[in-house]
């Protein structure tokens, strides 16, 4: 089986994106920043790291400090596939990142975003 095109994608590439599109819907940046440090263990210089040298998605959640015990509770449609069937672990925290981004994007709180 061939490898997903994303995995090869640059952390940084796709961070931007994700900071702008939550930008646009009048979040911030450090709220960004909060949730995949949430759901990855990095802190914001480990984020900044990641960035600098250019790590690729497969990377980026393979040197991830601790994955977060309650990821498993973000579900949901991304991209028109509930994130909760995806079976390849990688892509599945791959969309569980995109749809934490999406739930901040769209106004929800942030203690439900955390599923505190």
């Amino acid at each position: 089986m061939t490898e997903h095109r994303i995995f090869r994608t640059s952390f940084a590439s796709i961070y931007p994106l994700y900071v702008a599109k939550a930008e646009r819907k009048g979040r911030t940046k450090d709220e960004v920043d909060e949730v995949i440090c949430w759901l990855t263990g990095y802190d914001t210089a480990g984020l900044d790291r990641v960035v600098a040298e250019g790590l690729d998605l497969a990377s980026f959640f393979a040197q991830a400090p601790a994955l977060n015990p309650n990821a498993p509770l973000i579900t949901g449609l991304v991209c028109g596939v509930r994130v909760e069937e995806i079976d390849d672990p990688l892509m599945q925290r791959i969309r569980w990142m995109d749809k934490l981004v999406d739930e901040l994007a769209r106004g929800k709180r942030m203690a439900s975003i955390l599923r505190a």
